[in-house]
């Protein structure tokens, strides 16, 4: 027998490639599961909450521009 224990693996929803391959797929949706990560310090949890919510934000805003672009467009050709 060897002195060496094993640590429990995490699940697979808590390792950092299925964090980081959620939060690529459904953006701040995927934020509870980072949250209820117990691997994850808290500053880490509130620097990479803050960088999701602002760029989620940027995300909006441009969509919404961009819509309106394409709005001034249509409104044009007819």
């Amino acid at each position: 027998m060897s002195d060496i224990q094993e640590k429990p693996q995490a699940p697979w929803y808590f390792k950092k490639s299925a964090v980081i391959v959620a939060f690529l797929c459904v953006g701040p949706l995927a934020l509870p599961l980072l949250w209820l990560n117990p691997q994850t310090k808290l500053v880490n949890k509130i620097w990479i909450s803050v960088v999701v919510l602002v760029l989620t934000y940027l995300l909006y805003l441009w969509t919404k521009q961009s819509i309106e672009v394409i709005n001034e467009y249509y409104k044009q050709m007819l």
